[in-house]
């Protein structure tokens, strides 16, 4: 026995083919919100928050300011 590698397969016996190029796809974009809707809730929770006290110091300011006057 030879330690050679014999070609089993050659161009008469074998399906040949030719190479095809592959070429990207581009899907269609898909448009992701910049805020997700509990971002939003959170946000408008805040904003609640923020206009309350706001009230409440207007409030004991004016509350302070009638004290001093009496």
């Amino acid at each position: 026995m030879s330690n050679e590698l014999k070609e089993v397969l050659n161009a008469t016996n074998a399906l040949l083919f030719c190479e095809e190029e592959l070429s990207p796809v581009f899907c269609k974009p898909k448009l992701i919100p910049l805020k997700s809707v509990t971002l939003e809730k959170l946000e408008k929770m805040q904003n609640e928050a923020m206009e309350i006290m706001k009230r409440m110091e207007e409030d004991s300011n004016e509350a302070i300011a009638k004290v001093n006057f009496s």
